[in-house]
């Protein structure tokens, strides 16, 4: 068992020439980085107004464009165009607040056709499809296999399939947006540093209490208290960490109900780890090893970021002396978690891949 907003204004550079494109600006060497969009506030009820800030370099005067998109796609759902300044994103993309299945979408700012700044992060405020162990004693045990987790709409479809109620779906409730820049985490570790994509669009609840718990300092001086370098089967298995007590038991003083992702566990992806109870996660996490040694935790744990560099680092703390409990003899420690802007939608490298094994000569 795996146990367990920033809103700022920069100052904009005064350009002693007028700046009619966004390829004359680059020209010049100015960053990027002086665009971006920013939200006003963290949460925005439904069918309320959106309104966000457009930040562009002072003299830009190109076109100016906000594109709504999925993560993982190459094409925007919807462009609308934009100006320096307020706007308000629920009148750009009314179809934020009708959508009959919300999901987390991204909102890019475009200048002159280039994706500029990190995107902000549109996640829909829904209620949660709370997880449970499935017991012996369950009369639906039979059908579903025992040792699974069952999430609510599972149970009531179950439910409703074996007569055992008339109930149909669960009920739903889209009370609005949550909206904030999206973000990577990196871990300077004692082996060197891991950088991880955050993925809202798998995990949103969990990724972002990730980024709080990143950000609030917790991972500061914390070890990796545990290394399961293979299975007796021989497959990588994970590296945790994430207890401020060090001992493997401790948490943020609460726990965080587990969530249902679409990624699956495999190397460099980092998920939460927990007790017994699915409920029960906190701030532990681990690093998976491998895709066959973590494959049987899909549905069981959440699984919300992947490490986008550092798999050198990944596997060295990996190779480390072991004692009992699969404690490390000399753990390796996280010094601090880092919280930066991630860069524009798509222009992310790809998660990483579990290095070759070193040859060696006989």
């Amino acid at each position: 068992m795996l146990y367990s907003f920033r809103m700022t204004r920069r100052t904009l550079p005064r350009l002693t020439r007028p700046i009619t494109s966004l390829v004359a600006l680059l020209a010049l060497g100015v960053s990027s980085a002086y665009a971006q969009l920013t939200p006003e506030r963290l949460y925005y009820g439904r069918d309320r107004r959106m309104p966000v800030v457009v930040e562009v370099p002072e003299r830009f005067a190109g076109e100016i464009t906000i594109e709504l998109r999925k993560r993982g796609e190459a094409r925007a759902i919807e462009t609308a165009a934009g100006a320096a300044g307020r706007v308000d994103l629920a009148a750009l993309f009314p179809g934020l607040w009708r959508s009959e299945k919300p999901e987390t979408l991204y909102a890019q700012l475009v200048l002159d056709g280039a994706p500029i700044g990190p995107a902000l992060v549109l996640q829909p405020m829904l209620t949660p499809n709370y997880a449970m162990n499935m017991s012996e004693q369950n009369p639906m045990l039979p059908v579903i296999g025992r040792g699974r987790v069952m999430f609510e709409d599972e149970r009531v479809a179950l439910r409703h399939q074996s007569g055992l109620s008339d109930q149909g779906e669960r009920e739903v409730v889209y009370s609005g947006i949550r909206a904030y820049v999206d973000r990577h985490v990196i871990l300077e570790t004692s082996e060197g540093e891991i950088r991880f994509r955050m993925r809202p669009d798998a995990a949103p609840n969990t990724a972002f209490n990730f980024l709080h718990l990143a950000e609030g300092g917790l991972y500061t001086d914390v070890i990796f208290h545990r290394v399961v370098a293979t299975l007796p089967n021989g497959a990588p298995f994970v590296i945790q960490a994430g207890d401020p007590s060090g001992g493997g038991f401790g948490g943020p003083g609460y726990f965080l109900d587990l969530e249902p992702t679409t990624l699956r566990h495999d190397f460099g992806v980092l998920s939460m780890a927990r007790s017994d109870d699915p409920n029960s996660n906190g701030s532990q996490f681990f690093i998976c090893l491998s895709r066959e040694g973590t494959a049987h935790l899909d549905g069981r744990y959440t699984a919300f970021g992947e490490a986008i560099s550092g798999a050198e680092v990944i596997e060295r703390i990996a190779r480390v002396e072991v004692g009992e409990n699969d404690r490390p003899v000399d753990p390796p420690m996280i010094i601090r978690a880092r919280v930066v802007d991630a860069p524009p939608l798509g222009q992310e490298p790809d998660r990483v891949s579990r290095p070759e094994s070193p040859r060696v000569d006989r």
